[in-house]
């Protein structure tokens, strides 16, 4: 598995971080009908029991929150992903139906409020990341966004530079058609779904879905 590290700014900033980093063996073909029905049964509770005001509120999402101010960037523009496909669901705008393995990922986290990077891992460059504070020097592509300003965002970084922040991950890295070794890593700043029901709802969805055929997991904690 690739090693994951933390700069000193991550640890100062994110004391409490810990990190479920998955690698697997998977197919990220089209989305079924019947993983399509358990995202919108998830995107159902979600605007049952949250009204827009509280989303921000979310453990998961109020703790990814205060790593963003504690570094320096304002959470109201440029919010983690839980939150924003959140807040469209309660917006009642829904969220797109793209490949298994984005969708599997979007469940995830809109169900746990967790800001989760999913990389295609024959693209990542060295054999560790490190997750440290974007600066205002970095170039990164957000998929579908363009340039992205990720100076103060946290961001994963391998030896050619940012593969993902909370926010959005880059377009280099991303997972296609194609990928068949999937890196996950699921970002708790705070914990909201217990990391246990998070690794094992993970591993359920792509065995059922992805053709999982191997799984490696560990919880790595900034302290």
């Amino acid at each position: 598995m690739k090693k994951i590290l933390f700069s000193e700014k991550i640890k100062k900033a994110a004391p409490s971080l810990k990190v479920i980093h998955i690698e697997a063996t998977v197919d990220n073909s089209p989305t079924s009908d019947l993983l399509w029905e358990e995202i919108e049964k998830e995107c159902r509770r979600i605007s049952d029991s949250y009204e827009l005001s509280e989303i921000n509120k979310r453990e998961g999402i109020a703790a990814t929150r205060r790593a963003y101010k504690a570094l320096g960037k304002d959470p109201n523009r440029y919010r983690p992903s839980a939150e924003a496909l959140c807040r469209r669901i309660v917006n009642s705008k829904g969220i797109y139906r793209l490949t298994t393995l984005i969708d599997v990922i979007n469940l995830v986290s809109i169900a746990s409020g967790y800001s989760i990077g999913g990389f295609d891992a024959d693209k990542i460059q060295g054999d560790s990341l490190i997750l440290d504070a974007g600066t205002h020097d970095d170039i990164f592509n957000g998929i579908g966004r363009g340039p992205l300003n990720i100076e103060g965002l946290p961001v994963y970084r391998d030896s050619l530079g940012g593969i993902g922040t909370p926010t959005s991950d880059e377009e280099r890295t991303k997972l296609t058609s194609d990928t068949t070794n999937l890196l996950m890593l699921v970002n708790v700043y705070g914990e909201e779904l217990p990391i246990s029901d998070t690794a094992s709802m993970i591993q359920d969805l792509l065995k059922r879905h992805a053709s999982l055929s191997d799984f490696s997991m560990e919880v790595i904690t900034v302290g």
